[in-house]
């Protein structure tokens, strides 16, 4: 069963993202970052490239010929399932894929609607019996 992953308020989404995705890369893991568009890729994408400096992640799209060695992708296309090991959503709703993944890490930001957005993830799982953590990233920020 998915083990959910709850990192709530996060002032810089961005970083909680490269920092999460960094760590399961240093733990041998492949990391699917799934974004809410096409623009929200290319944002993501950009700092994944460049923050914090000289903190390069190696990431690339999962329709990439580079995408099977490649240890973190990142799209919006959920129908995109590249492997399932770990899946970080940075969507609002719940991902119909998430299930197939071994561990789903949300990132909920301070603003009132991801918060509330949030919310609504959290008692799905709650609700579907997923194992869930909380981390409270206010006190780190």
């Amino acid at each position: 069963m998915t083990r959910v992953d709850f990192y709530a308020g996060s002032s810089d989404a961005a970083r909680t993202v490269f920092s999460l995705a960094q760590k399961a890369v240093r733990a041998g893991h492949r990391v699917w970052i799934l974004t809410r568009d096409a623009a929200h890729t290319a944002e993501i994408d950009a700092r994944l490239w460049a923050d914090p400096p000289g903190g390069f992640l190696p990431h690339c799209p999962p329709g990439h010929a580079l995408a099977g060695r490649t240890p973190v992708l990142v799209g919006h296309d959920p129908d995109a399932v590249p492997h399932e090991e770990i899946l970080i959503n940075l969507r609002d709703d719940t991902p119909a894929c998430f299930s197939r993944f071994d561990r789903l890490l949300e990132v909920v930001g301070k603003e009132p609607a991801s918060v509330q957005a949030a919310r609504d993830r959290f008692r799905f799982y709650r609700d579907r019996g997923y194992p869930l953590q909380s981390h409270d990233l206010k006190s780190r920020t």
